[in-house]
Parts: C-alpha cells; sequence; structure tokens
C-alpha cells in the first residue's frame, strides 16, 4: 500500500511510526518500574518479561508479516539483527552509567540466567539452519522446542529471582533494586497495567507499517532482504530498548536496563517461532542464506561477551566502561561492515 506513494511521504511515514514506537516506549518504561514495585516482581524480571516483550512487539509484527508474505531473509534477519541491535544498547547504556560498570552496578541472577538461557535459545535455529529441511505442516520441530523451552525458562528465571542459590559480592557500587516510593507496593497495578497494554497495542500498530515500509524499499531500491531486515527495520524497531535503557539507566533502575534488554533479547528468539508458522513454503529456517545465519552467530557472540561481563563484574574498564562494553561494540560494527562491504 506504501509503494505508490512518493519517496518524501513514505520516509515521513516511516519516521512518523518510529517516532510513535519511541514515545511510546518511553512511558511504558515508567510504567513497568511502577508495575514492577506494585506487584513485588523485582526490575529484572520486570525488564525481562513485561518490558521486554512489550518493547518487542513491533519486531514481531515486521517478521511475521514479512514471513507471511513469502521474505524469509527479511523475517529472520530482522529477527536476529534486532538482537544484536539490543545488545549493542547495553554498551553505549554503558557509557552513560557514570558510576561502576553498567555490568557490575547491575548484579542480578535473573539476569545471568536469562543470558544463558537467550544462548541456548539461539543454538537452536542454528540447529535447524545446518540440519536436514524438515517440517510438519510447514513447522520446523525446532520452533516448538525454542516455544517450550522459552516457557520453561521463563518459569525458571521467576524461580531465580524469587529464590536465588547466590547472591553477587556487595561492593559500594552496587546497586539494589528498591522501590522509588516505599508506598507502591501497598496499591494497586491495575492502571498502570491498562495504560501499559493500551501503550503495547499502539506500538505493534507502528511495527506493521515499518514492516510495509521495509518491504516497498526492498523492491523500490533493490536492496537485499537481509540488509533491510538487520540494519533498517530491526534497528528502528529496536530504538524502544535503547530508549527505555537510558531512560532506565537515567532513573537508576539499572537490573530494568539490563533486564529490559536481554529479556527482549529472549523474547525474540520467539520471532522466529511465529514467522516459521506464518512461512507457508516450508521452513523458514531452510529458506535463508548464510547472512542471515551470520547475524544470527553475531547475536550469539555478542550475549556470551554480555554474559562474561555480567559474571566478571569488572568495576572499571577502557573508556571508562567494560571491557565486555569495548568488545560488543567492535563485534557489531564488524558485522554491519562485512553487511554492508559483501
Amino acid at each position: 500500500m506504501f509503494s505508490d506513494l512518493s519517496l518524501p511521504i513514505v520516509l515521513l511515514i516511516f519516521a512518523a511510526a518510529g517516532a510513535v514506537v519511541i514515545f511510546a516506549s518511553i512511558r511504558a518504561t515508567h510504567l513497568a518500574d511502577t508495575i514492577a514495585d506494585r506487584t513485588r516482581i523485582g526490575e529484572a524480571m520486570a525488564g525481562g518479561l513485561i518490558l521486554g516483550g512489550a518493547t518487542s512487539l513491533s519486531g514481531v509484527v515486521v517478521s511475521v508479516t514479512a514471513a507471511n508474505s513469502g521474505d524469509a531473509s527479511f523475517a529472520v534477519s530482522n529477527a536476529v539483527g534486532g538482537i544484536a541491535a539490543q545488545t549493542l544498547f547495553l554498551a553505549l547504556a554503558d557509557m552513560l552509567w557514570k558510576g561502576a560498570n553498567l555490568e557490575h552496578a547491575a548484579a542480578e541472577p535473573a539476569n545471568l540466567f536469562q543470558a544463558v538461557m537467550l544462548i541456548i535459545l539461539l543454538a537452536f535455529p542454528v540447529l535447524a539452519m545446518a540440519g536436514p529441511d524438515v517440517s510438519f505442516l510447514g513447522i520446523h520441530p525446532v520452533s516448538v522446542l525454542i516455544f517450550l523451552a522459552y516457557l520453561y525458562g521463563v518459569r525458571l528465571s521467576s524461580t531465580v529471582a524469587e529464590d536465588p542459590m547466590w547472591t553477587p559480592v556487595e561492593t559500594r557500587d552496587t546497586r539494589h533494586d528498591e522501590p522509588e516510593d516505599d508506598t507502591e507496593q501497598n496499591k494497586s497495578a491495575k492502571r498502570p497495567a491498562m495504560i501499559f497494554i493500551a501503550l503495547v497495542t499502539l506500538m505493534g500498530l507502528a511495527g506493521w507499517v515499518i514492516s510495509q515500509i521495509g518491504g516497498s524499499f526492498i523492491t523500490r531500491f533493490g536492496l537485499s532482504s537481509s540488509l533491510v531486515g538487520a540494519l533498517l527495520t530491526a534497528v528502528v524497531t529496536s530504538l524502544p530498548e535503547l530508549v527505555t535503557t537510558i531512560v532506565a539507566v537515567r532513573k537508576g533502575a539499572l537490573q530494568l536496563a539490563v533486564g529490559g534488554i536481554i529479556g527482549g533479547n529472549t523474547f525474540d528468539t520467539l520471532f522466529l517461532v511465529f514467522s516459521d508458522v506464518a512461512y507457508r513454503d516450508g521452513s523458514i529456517y531452510n529458506a535463508v542464506g548464510l547472512t542471515d545465519l551470520y547475524w544470527l552467530a553475531t547475536g550469539l557472540l555478542m550475549t556470551a561477551v554480555l554474559l562474561a561481563g555480567l559474571v566478571l563484574r569488572q568495576r572499571r574498564g577502557p573508556a571508562r566502561i567494560g571491557v565486555e562494553s569495548v568488545v560488543m561494540i567492535c563485534i557489531y560494527a564488524s558485522a554491519v561492515a562485512v553487511e554492508v562491504l559483501a
């Protein structure tokens, strides 16, 4: 529906949709923090489940729409490219936190476990892409495994958050997950939850617009689906994670910031599940190219580096940020260079 519009109008609509996603996510971040306090589930879990899933909705719509239209590469590259971009955002947020290294200050067992879970979930698509072309009713068995593993992982994450078997070493830079207002725990979470749902719906509609315009860019300019998916729609639909991370860091809600990124990336693996269901020409994993696999490997590598940083908990590093942040920036920059120059 956007292919017949002039380029300036298309770009204006694209920018407007991106702005809607960004501004809705800013409000959603504050609400997620409030919901975390009122329900007492904690910032890490609120970031990983509530905020992470909500800010990922626009990306889900992009991938599913692309898969339904038959463009497997666009769908997969949007999903895995978003994971890489969102992990990069933590390195950028590290620059904004004026205290110790962000991964040091935000020590939280739930975030560690979710990072491990994310690596496991990202390994499944690699197995599917490298393995035989198998599907039942057009759906690869790996998609079912990813979905079940995600649900089980969420349950285990809750257990880790509520009853951790170990706690991080306390330092003067450790930031605790404490309500800003002690009276918040006595208030109802119903109203902020309803507003949160409305904002999520708005972000989903904006995601559909972004997906349509991204598809029109592929045909209008003759761009590769992988390039548009990994570096255009993935980055734009990931901007909520950047905004929510920056907002959370400025508020001092560091567990929410780290949990939002890791939880959002974990939820993003379900993009592949939904896309596999929407793709009707067989298994979507066997319809993608090596470039899409490259972005998947990039996300895996960046997540492993982030996990190492969370375990290492370096207090100070190069340029006043953790060494893991420097490495993640270099990995992402290299991936972009390969995508553009290949």
